[in-house]
């Protein structure tokens, strides 16, 4: 006949909670007591020591009563700050919109090699490699050009023009004229800090020239638009 094992009594988490509670319940009362009795001896003291001394005495009395108000104020940020650091740890770093995010860029402000050189910098920003500003004497229609992460050859013309200074046909057709023959674009952009006339988006539209105009320049520095080639009418892919 097996011999029966003795049965382990089981603890009750309500009964651990309930004594954890009289602990601390005692411990304060405790420490309540300690302090009456260190106010009254300090009291008691103070009243002796009047008689000869009120200036003294009195004086005491306030910077004590200033160090015990300090001390209360310092004990709640010493809790504030703990409680700060427990959801710090928690949750981890929040970064600050204020601090992270950058400032919009002025393009209009710019000249137009600095101009080139911006819109270089936004290609690599959103993961182009290759990047290089050949604009200049001798460019034949190309400033930037650069390779998509897909793997596909970016030929970006700047035009830095003023807001009365809109792009006009002649300009595209000569963009046209070179960036596929000449540059072997498989991604062809205008971009400009002011806009386009009906007939030069006509003619972008029928060669597949990506135009962005200040609006939609703002949207890709801003990230609310895509780069351009990733934008609705540049090929899906790579040509052969």
């Amino acid at each position: 006949m097996p011999i029966p094992e003795p049965s382990v009594p089981r603890r009750n988490p309500a009964g651990r909670r309930a004594a954890s509670g009289f602990r601390r319940a005692a411990f304060a009362l405790a420490l309540l007591a300690i302090l009456v009795c260190g106010a009254g001896l300090t009291l008691r003291t103070a009243a002796g020591h009047a008689a000869g001394h009120p200036v003294e005495t009195v004086c005491g009395l306030l910077a004590l009563g200033t160090a015990g108000a300090a001390g209360f104020r310092g004990r709640h940020r010493l809790r504030r700050a703990f409680r700060a650091t427990a959801a710090y740890g928690r949750t981890g770093p929040r970064p600050s919109p204020l601090v992270d995010a950058a400032p919009p860029v002025d393009y209009a402000a710019l000249d137009a090699a600095e101009f080139e050189e911006a819109i270089a910098r936004l290609c690599e920003r959103d993961g182009c490699t290759d990047v290089r500003v050949v604009g200049g004497a001798g460019d034949l229609g190309a400033d930037v050009l650069a390779t998509a992460p897909d793997g596909r050859r970016i030929v970006v013309q700047c035009k830095r023009y003023g807001p009365d200074h809109k792009v006009g046909s002649q300009d595209l057709q000569r963009f046209g004229g070179t960036c596929f023959t000449i540059h072997a674009a498989q991604v062809a952009a205008v971009v400009t800090t002011s806009d386009f006339t009906g007939p030069a988006l006509e003619y972008a539209a029928r060669s597949g020239i990506l135009c962005l105009d200040e609006r939609a320049l703002a949207g890709w520095d801003a990230g609310s638009a895509p780069p351009p080639w990733r934008c609705a009418g540049a090929p899906a892919e790579p040509l052969p």
